[in-house]
């Protein structure tokens, strides 16, 4: 009955042991190393890090002794400063902790309470990789465990008295209770360890272990997916954090929601989570996206702002594109980011292309922010004709970049990499600055043009955004009528409530609101009633078309009709050819662009004459 005490004692403690050495090694030793290298030494940010963030334990004395050691065995950090002593590296619980075996004993300590310490020798596991970087060595005092193995001595001897029937029958539910409580702590320190606190799905490391799993098996193809979501900071940033972690909540609920049983998901940190899709091709995986994605649109309503969840998806397949986890990570990061540039919400990776791409964005946003600061972006014009006089009633002005090695570089080289980073806010104030300033010299010259500037759904997002247009039409004396704002029906569905505020700010303040793309995107002529719009464009796809499809015929005929309803006029855009031109202000359209009249040009280049062919 002694021995058996004495064993359960010892077993506790190195339960206990593992467990305590395995919480300090991954909440603070890791964090504090910061996944450096231990071979080359501590700096001295680290060395701090890690004693402030163990002061506590050993003041305390939870924790009698704290080593971190390298691979080498040298003692790169200790809690009393010192390097010299601590398991030989030949030892084999040295041997196997380097490995990734946690182990953990009971030695002799005659100088301490209880006559014992707890040994625990814990591999140090990189937060961001998941590799093991060093060992930890911790000693953990024994005299809390040793007295109660003498209480429980002390009662064992009374009960003897008694009557050993009684002494057994208490001693078994005992160990039983100790026993279970063991289990359920150990249990709940290594859940703890491997699953986000606000979620409850598995973290990254729970994540990389159960991907090398899957990438192992021989002859199984799967997918390791990243999700991220779509302007996830603006929630934070507009409703606050709770908001946020709610947000959260509700994405985890409707992946898992949508997972079959063998597939995994996890959340990596902030708003990325991952997926593991075992024994599955290529058109399951997206059948299966396609699905989650659906299942994320569906509105969701926090503190009292409904919202759409929408996300990209990057996929990398395997074995097709890699058996090592990190590597597969990597692929699938390139391939989100590229659906993040607009490409789709779901990508599957496609090559080095992409990875290098994805790597040349950034080398474009670096370069465009420096371009803001040298002026190296100008501004062309393309006029907008009325269709009745043949006479430039406008001009839509349209940013290029003068980029000093690559040349005139059109929009599309540079626009999504300034929506993505950012750089769109102090972009859209230039190209505004240009423009009204542009603006004001060709009206020294006789001509009365307005001018329109295209902005996104991040502009209308931005609160103030109606002030700060209204300050720059005033700083530079133009009639607030002049300027007309170009919004696609993108940016108008994105936070339908808060563009809605915005477009009715600008118009307030006199300011024209266009809607571009009609008919591209998802919104209806029933989100535009009650919304001041002045001008509706008509998307060059149902031009292009217009003399040969009925169904373009229609499309066209009903928006003017429509947009006329709403007080609005109508531009074509995408004109090319005379015929065209006739059609559509047969059909009563306002205004037309196109290549037809002429293609971007600095506003000296645009004809003051009436344009031949535009009435005709």
């Amino acid at each position: 009955m002694v021995h058996g005490t004495t064993e359960d004692a010892a077993r506790w403690g190195r339960d206990q042991g593992r467990a305590q050495a395995a919480v300090i090694a991954e909440m603070t030793v890791a964090p504090a190393l910061g996944g450096g290298d231990l071979s080359q030494g501590l700096t001295a940010e680290q060395r701090e890090r890690l004693q402030h963030s163990t002061d506590l334990a050993i003041y305390n004395d939870s924790v009698l002794r704290l080593r971190v050691r390298d691979f080498a065995g040298r003692v790169v950090f200790s809690d009393d400063g010192t390097t010299a002593g601590g398991v030989s590296i030949t030892d084999p619980a040295f041997v196997s902790a380097s490995a990734g075996q946690t182990e953990a004993s009971l030695l002799s300590a005659p100088e301490l309470p209880g006559g014992q310490v707890i040994r625990v020798l814990q591999p140090i596991m990189a937060s961001a990789t998941g590799q093991s970087v060093g060992v930890l060595e911790l000693y953990l005092p024994y005299a809390q465990i040793a007295a109660r193995l003498h209480q429980q001595m002390t009662q064992t001897y009374w009960r003897l008295g008694g009557g050993l029937g009684v002494l057994y029958l208490v001693l078994a539910l005992i160990s039983w209770s100790t026993t279970r409580s063991l289990r359920r702590y150990a249990q709940r320190q290594a859940h703890e360890a491997l699953h986000d606190a606000l979620t409850g799905l598995p973290n990254r490391a729970a994540f990389h272990e159960r991907a090398r799993e899957a990438v192992a098996q021989p002859g199984e193809p799967g997918a390791i997916v990243l999700v991220d979501l779509d302007r996830f900071k603006e929630v934070n940033d507009t409703l606050g954090h709770h908001a946020g972690d709610e947000l959260l909540g509700v994405v985890a609920g409707r992946l898992r929601d949508g997972l079959r049983p063998a597939d995994t998901l996890a959340r990596l940190g902030g708003d990325e989570f991952a997926l593991i899709l075992p024994r599955s091709d290529a058109g399951t995986v997206r059948r299966l996206l396609d699905e989650l994605s659906a299942a994320l649109a569906h509105e969701v309503v926090l503190d009292g702002v409904p919202l759409s969840i929408e996300a990209s998806f990057g996929v990398a397949l395997y074995p097709e594109h890699g058996r090592d986890v990190e590597e597969l990570l990597r692929r699938a990061d390139a391939a989100m980011y590229h659906g993040k540039r607009g490409a789709s919400d779901i990508v599957v990776y496609a090559g080095e292309e992409m990875a290098a791409h994805s790597t040349q964005w950034l080398v474009v946003q670096a370069e465009l922010r420096h371009a803001l600061a040298r002026d190296e972006l100008v501004l062309h014009y393309q006029p907008k004709v009325d269709l009745r006089s043949g006479e430039v009633a406008s001009v839509e002005a349209l940013v290029r970049w003068q980029h000093p090695q690559r040349g005139l570089l059109p929009p599309s080289e540079f626009l999504p990499a300034a929506e993505q980073s950012g750089l769109i806010e102090p972009l859209t104030a230039w190209v505004l600055r240009r423009a009204l300033a542009d603006q004001a010299h060709w009206t020294s010259t006789g001509r009365c043009w307005s001018v329109s500037v295209n902005v996104s759904a991040r502009n209308l997002e931005k609160p103030g955004f109606a002030e700060f247009v209204a300050g720059l039409v005033a700083e530079y004396g133009t009639s607030p009528g002049q300027l007309l704002l170009e919004v696609t029906e993108t940016a108008l569905a994105a936070d339908a409530r808060r563009a809605a505020q915005t477009v009715v700010d600008l118009s307030s303040r006199g300011i024209g609101i266009s809607v571009d793309d009609f008919g591209t995107g998802f919104t209806g002529m029933s989100q535009l009633l009650g919304l001041p719009i002045a001008e509706v464009k008509i998307d060059r796809t149902f031009v292009a078309d217009v003399l040969d499809s009925p169904q373009s015929q229609a499309i066209v005929r009903a928006v003017i009709a429509l947009a006329h309803g709403l007080g609005s006029r109508v531009t074509a855009e995408g004109v090319e050819t005379a015929d065209v031109a006739y059609w559509l202000r047969r059909a009563g359209c306002d205004e037309a662009q196109g290549y037809l009249y002429s293609r971007p040009v600095p506003w000296l280049e645009i004809p003051m004459y009436e344009i031949t062919g535009a009435a005709s």
